[in-house]
């Protein structure tokens, strides 16, 4: 299932945000949307998850124009996970994780035994088994994110797409939540569409960046393609010293300095 993009254009009421982009992500891999805040990040991803209407163009799943498609079918293909969801207060986490099996269910939703095994395949899969009965308000940060995740993964999706799912939480449960997404594509095949603020995360768990700046992708590709002296100080204002990662060998960056305002527009123009 490929989830592109074809002269999209984006705004609310008369601001444009994103405008003519063609973008194309790749199958069953992690893509990263990195850029500064307000550059159109969200704003792309909740038109990717058909809840924002373009204005020009077209998403594109497998080839069709998202809007034009059937809402349970879109839901069979892709699953959002939300920044900051909210749930009822004293819903469990298995009753979270149900919710994932609504576009599968009639009208009468009736639960079959196939539902059954994928809210609890989706619980094993995060590690929240142990935790079905309790109410996410009682849960860190982390293992409700955890839990939103099982909910997405109960949904069957091929693809999922996630709007800062490890803002707010402290670094062991980012890497929690990101170690997972990590397993997810490679035992699962899952094609991963994130946004993520922190550059070093993007480069160590994505496949795949694309870098957002006032409504157009500057750069796209692998991270140590991506993540350039010149992208830096254009996309982020920011200098920086540029070493290896250990673990990777990806690009692990140590910002210094902010780029002074003529090398900004010098990267612009």
């Amino acid at each position: 299932m490929s989830l592109s993009t074809k002269e999209l254009t984006l705004g609310y009421d008369e601001r444009r945000v994103i405008e003519g982009l063609n973008l194309a992500l790749p199958k069953g891999r992690i893509t990263a949307l990195i850029g500064p805040n307000g550059c159109g990040k969200s704003t792309l991803l909740r038109a990717l998850a058909r809840l924002l209407k373009p204005r020009e163009g077209a998403v594109l799943l497998d080839g069709k124009a998202i809007h034009t498609l059937p809402t349970k079918a879109v839901a069979r293909e892709l699953a959002l996970l939300p920044q900051m969801p909210q749930a009822p207060e004293g819903l469990s986490v298995e009753e979270l994780v149900w919710f994932g099996r609504y576009p599968y269910q009639s009208a009468l939703g009736n639960r079959t035994a196939h539902d059954r095994a994928l809210v609890d395949w989706a619980l094993d899969q995060t590690g929240m088994r142990i935790f079905a009965r309790r109410p996410l308000e009682t849960l860190s940060g982390g293992q409700r994110q955890r839990a939103w995740i099982a909910m997405a993964l109960a949904q069957e999706t091929p693809i999922l797409l996630l709007d800062e799912p490890t803002t707010y939480l402290d670094l062991s449960h980012q890497l929690e939540v990101l170690q997972l997404l990590q397993r997810l594509n490679r035992e699962q095949g899952k094609t991963i569409v994130m946004v993520l603020h922190e550059l070093n995360q993007a480069a160590r768990y994505a496949h795949h960046l694309v870098a957002v700046y006032e409504g157009r992708v500057v750069a796209e590709g692998a991270p140590e393609a991506v993540l350039s002296e010149r992208i830096l100080r254009q996309v982020f204002g920011l200098k920086a010293h540029f070493l290896r990662d250990p673990e990777t060998g990806t690009p692990h960056l140590i910002p210094f300095a902010l780029a002074r305002r003529e090398e900004i527009l010098e990267e612009t123009l």
